[in-house]
């Protein structure tokens, strides 16, 4: 039986999607580059990806795609589940259709994704699933809880499917980058942006978080930020590896983040939270 090592990527119309897709493509592999819009990505096809119009939120979209790519390579044998967005603001103020578009994003559409391509891969026993989650999936900031719960959840979901596949020859990878410099700040900025009020008792607090976000992507610390191929880079060595790390951390930043929040309890982290935002209070 002829293995097919067909690679799907979701969310390549910039970022690290559209990084990985040019890293792969220009390395011989098969890809399919996928966006909602296929003017978004119509350079990648001459880059030589095959383009594929995806919306991950959309289930009918989902299946389209995957058959197609079942129909002229047999199975997908790689899905990189890169799609997603940040969603910033306080738990209170989020509106709700806000909550479930994100989790719809970021973490249902990814699921079905993977849910379809899993017969293909297990038919040929061999497959490699690579979610994307971030640093924010091991630690939580403040006004960011909807978009680390969806973090969490890619985890959680990522732990569990490696056990239950590893038997069928499928290896599940985790890649958990820092700052990254794509429009991935802007987006979240605008969300927040679109929050409070004049009498939000959040106010101040979704001012200075528009600044966090702002300087991790473009001030001091987004002098730690690393390129989208950085994170390519890191996709490329899991899918040709034997036997793959189960995760990639990218980023000094995410090491020192992520090994701060291991080592301080619930009350350290707070106080140290509490040094980069101001905490919502009455008057």
């Amino acid at each position: 039986m002829t293995i097919s090592k067909a690679v799907l990527i979701t969310g390549c119309s910039t970022g690290i999607g559209r990084a990985t897709a040019l890293r792969l493509a220009r390395a011989g592999h098969p890809v399919y580059a996928s966006a909602r819009k296929l003017e978004a990505i119509q350079d990648l096809g001459a880059a030589g990806c095959t383009l594929l119009a995806l919306d991950v939120c959309d289930e009918a979209s989902i299946r389209a795609a995957v058959a197609r790519v079942e129909a002229e390579r047999g199975a997908v044998g790689v899905l990189v589940n890169n799609a997603g967005y940040g969603s910033e603001g306080p738990i209170e103020e989020v509106p709700m259709s806000e909550v479930r578009r994100q989790f719809e994003t970021n973490v249902f559409g990814l699921v079905q994704l993977t849910k379809l391509v899993l017969p293909g891969m297990r038919a040929q026993r061999w497959g490699k699933v690579v979610n994307l989650s971030s640093m924010g999936g091991r630690l939580t900031l403040p006004g960011g809880g909807f978009y680390h719960a969806t973090k969490y959840a890619v985890e959680a979901i990522s732990d569990a499917l490696r056990f239950e596949v590893q038997g069928f020859g499928i290896d599940v990878v985790v890649i958990e980058p820092g700052p990254i410099k794509t429009e991935f700040g802007d987006t979240a900025i605008a969300r927040v942006a679109a929050l409070g009020g004049p009498d939000s008792p959040y106010r101040e607090f979704l001012r200075v978080l528009q600044r966090q976000i702002r300087d991790a992507y473009e001030g001091s610390m987004g002098r730690l930020a690393a390129d989208p191929d950085a994170v390519a880079k890191a996709i490329e060595a899991a899918i040709t590896a034997r036997r793959p790390k189960t995760r990639y951390v990218i980023t000094a930043a995410a090491h020192v983040m992520m090994g701060l929040r291991r080592w301080l309890g619930d009350r350290a982290w707070d106080a140290v939270m509490r040094t980069q935002f101001p905490q919502p209070k009455d008057a």
